[in-house]
């Protein structure tokens, strides 16, 4: 009998390098879009498609991250003494929303030796897997969740994809379609990790969301080095495309990616243009600086942006 997806793991041990100095003392997780860490929208992403246990791979330096949510006593007693019952309850809400553990990644080996390190927490179950870097927004469904549902009807890994620029295909793991299932998800052939543009087989990129079967575990235990001289998950997931189907589901959403500054700040912008409580002091941020032209924006003050659906 096919089990259900209840566990996700999140690969927290990289050095944010790309965001120095800030990233010397903070983890690059916990870099804020407004005044939310990076990493609690992913976690809530997982809560909101029925994930009941967490497993934060981190390393040494990542204690914030676990502090995060975990209870804070000293500043819940200053809240409920000052009356303050709106961020009383918001912290509280923080820390009740999942059941999180963390295991070291000692050695920074590559996300597929990050997966790796939660075999034990995994045990023979399917799990999720959700990387930082990646924001994925979508009102009705989250990413994790539409591969969840892939899975329940599969009962085979399956990874989220979407169509980058052929100039960026070096940056991601792209997928070779075999046959397609229907519009959106497909079986895969092959998986090459980071391609030359010339011998990318797709511009569908794996962005940061995977529903994988244990049987992963075999092929990572055994999987040799790879680019960078690290153990790649897509290496893994192709090896065991030979063995069983493996499908690619394109998602829905609106994806940014935090790991790059050009993303964190689109983020950032965007983030706070569909918040009631943020919209109008970034309008009138962005107005002011002189930097909008378009007629448009006019018109958004009024008919506030819409995340795409």
């Amino acid at each position: 009998m096919k089990k259900r997806v209840k566990k996700a793991v999140i690969p927290a041990a990289g050095f944010g390098t790309r965001f120095l100095p800030a990233t010397k003392a903070i983890p690059k997780e916990m870099l804020p879009i407004v005044d939310i860490p990076t990493i609690q929208y992913i976690i809530e992403e997982a809560v909101a498609a029925g994930i009941e246990e967490i497993c934060l791979v981190t390393n040494s330096y990542k204690q914030s991250i676990e502090n995060h949510f975990d209870r804070s006593f000293e500043l819940e007693e200053k809240l409920k003494a000052s009356g303050d019952l709106e961020h009383l309850r918001m912290c509280e809400d923080i820390t009740d929303m999942v059941n999180i553990v963390s295991v070291r990644q000692k050695n920074p080996k590559g996300l597929g030796h990050a997966i790796l390190c939660a075999k034990d927490f995994i045990g023979d179950e399917p799990f999720a897997v959700l990387l930082g870097d990646d924001i994925v927004v979508n009102p009705k469904k989250g990413a994790i969740h539409q591969l969840m549902d892939v899975y329940d009807k599969t009962g085979k890994s399956v990874v989220g994809v979407q169509t980058v620029a052929l100039e960026n295909v070096n940056k991601y793991g792209i997928i070779d379609p075999a046959d397609m299932v229907n519009e959106k998800l497909m079986k895969v052939a092959t998986f090459i990790e980071k391609p030359a543009i010339d011998q990318a087989p797709s511009q569908l990129a794996i962005l940061g969301r995977y529903v994988l079967t244990p049987e992963i575990f075999e092929k990572l235990e055994t999987q040799p080095a790879g680019k960078g001289h690290e153990i790649q998950l897509t290496d893994a997931i192709d090896r065991l495309a030979q063995d069983e189907p493996v499908y690619a589901y394109e998602f829905e959403g609106n994806r940014y990616d935090v790991g790059d500054r050009k993303g964190f700040l689109q983020a950032q912008v965007e983030f706070a243009l569909n918040r009631d409580d943020t919209r109008q002091a970034m309008e009138e941020i962005i107005e002011n600086l002189g930097y909008v032209k378009d007629p448009e924006f006019k018109k958004e003050k009024e008919e506030p942006r819409k995340v795409s659906e």
